[in-house]
């Protein structure tokens, strides 16, 4: 699955602090960190892929992101607050944890990577944000035809292919609304279903 990274990610120079940091490793489905629990480190997700997720509490789950290899996790806490969303491993992981202490000294003594940091904070505010208002402002629909846009790319393809479950979690829907909608889809030509992954075969419409 192709999730475009954060713009500001790679531009930060993270190996003086991968070199204080200590190593760890994460199995396929293990939590790296769970929402509410204190933040006191950030991470560097140096192999692998996790899925960020928010959680309600009756338990209905919300895929806020999906962050890859060179980018950087728990960046919210470097106050030392609390996690605002749950990492899942989405894959066999291998991180750096660095002490938001080492982090604040690093800062202190490089002020073009606190910049660098500030403006990869705001990149990340300014998507929740606007997952937010799409949230209480679009329909399903709209929600999902965004999703798939994104997910597909250039080439219009999503590979491997994404469950709907996985695009409920996504949306914030129910895997019933979703699959009724990407069945209308593909009915419609718009979508067509392999066995390995999804081809948007047009542009998706506004309304549906």
């Amino acid at each position: 699955m192709k999730i475009p990274a954060p713009p500001d990610d790679h531009n930060l120079d993270l190996q003086p602090l991968i070199k204080l940091g200590q190593s760890q490793r994460f199995a396929a489905g293990q939590v790296v960190f769970h929402e509410g629990d204190i933040g006191t480190s950030l991470y560097v997700l140096r192999q692998g892929q996790v899925r960020v997720v928010g959680q309600s509490e009756t338990g209905k789950e919300l895929i806020l992101n999906t962050i890859g290899a060179g980018q950087i996790l728990g960046e919210m806490t470097l106050d030392g607050g609390t996690r605002s969303a749950t990492v899942v491993a989405l894959e066999d992981c291998q991180c750096t944890s660095i002490p938001n202490r080492v982090v604040h000294a690093h800062m202190r003594e490089h002020p073009e990577f606190a910049l660098q940091m500030l403006l990869l904070v705001i990149s990340r505010a300014r998507n929740a944000t606007q997952k937010a208002k799409d949230m209480a402002l679009t329909d399903v629909y709209a929600r999902l035809s965004k999703t798939l846009t994104l997910l597909a790319g250039e080439d219009q393809t999503i590979a491997p292919k994404i469950t709907h479950s996985t695009l409920a979690h996504m949306v914030g829907s129910s895997r019933e609304m979703v699959s009724k909608l990407m069945k209308d889809l593909e009915r419609g030509g718009y979508v067509q279903s392999a066995a390995d992954k999804q081809i948007l075969c047009r542009r998706l419409p506004t309304r549906w």
